[in-house]
């Protein structure tokens, strides 16, 4: 894979990835009580290795993970290098307390560069990042009964032009999940930065980074592009039912099918 290629728009591939992997992940308790959510194995291989691969896949060459809640566990299986990889570490003290937008924040000062934010909930098809390896542009997957959150609004342009919070309320027009994978520009970073340490300052810190991307939407200080997720499978794991449903759409035998296409190439 040619790591310095850049699609029709010109945009340089981005081989920055930042994972968010502080939180205590109670809703998957007992599983999370000795082991970090990122660490779940989903069909005998765990979320945070599948990234990793997704990751080494896509010509990635910088992780920076944000830990908190049995940070040891996730230094001791990655370590400092993996492959193409290094691999860095901050560690957000605060992380019984805080939110996602303290995670995010604690980042700051370490990435200064365009990047790709993950969530540590997430399994997908490698596939699937191919589009959003480019800057500013967020992954999406039409609004289903079964799944629940924040949605947007997109324009026939692909844009997102609206945040909305939460499905429970009645509403008209088409809305997409949102996937929680971003791209960011390091100008779109270095807004959001901005918007980050007000958050911060004012002692923000249980709320979630959507707001400020909401925020920013809203008054087009920050323009992304939807990626459809749609045509290969993903899946996001809050608990001990997502995850089975997970198991399903990623089969232990997918594992030994790659296992055996590795070991031939």
């Amino acid at each position: 894979m040619n790591n310095d290629s850049v699609n029709d728009c010109g945009q340089k591939r981005i081989t920055t990835a930042l994972l968010l992997a502080a939180g205590t992940g109670s809703r998957l308790f007992p599983l999370t009580e000795s082991s970090p959510k990122c660490l779940t194995l989903v069909s005998d291989k765990s979320i945070l290795n599948r990234l990793l691969k997704n990751l080494k896949n896509q010509g990635f060459k910088r992780l920076v993970i944000v830990t908190g809640h049995l940070k040891e566990c996730i230094m001791d299986n990655l370590g400092k290098k993996s492959g193409d990889i290094s691999i860095e570490y901050i560690h957000s003290p605060l992380y019984k307390t805080t939110n996602n937008i303290y995670s995010l924040w604690m980042a700051r000062h370490i990435i200064n560069e365009p990047f790709v934010l993950f969530e540590s909930d997430l399994v997908l098809n490698t596939t699937l990042l191919d589009n959003m390896v480019y800057p500013d542009r967020m992954a999406v997957a039409l609004m289903q009964p079964w799944l629940n959150g924040t949605t947007v609004s997109i324009d026939k342009a692909n844009k997102v032009t609206a945040f909305q919070k939460g499905t429970t309320e009645d509403y008209s027009g088409t809305r997409y999940k949102t996937v929680n994978i971003y791209s960011f520009s390091l100008i779109s970073w270095k807004s959001i930065i901005i918007r980050l340490n007000k958050y911060i300052s004012e002692g923000n810190v249980n709320c979630y980074y959507e707001n400020i991307l909401a925020e920013m939407t809203h008054n087009k200080s920050l323009v992304l592009e939807s990626v459809s997720f749609d045509h290969q499978p993903w899946y996001e794991i809050d608990n001990l039912k997502d995850l089975a449903k997970a198991e399903l759409l990623f089969p232990k035998e997918l594992i030994e099918i790659e296992a055996l296409e590795n070991t031939l190439t």
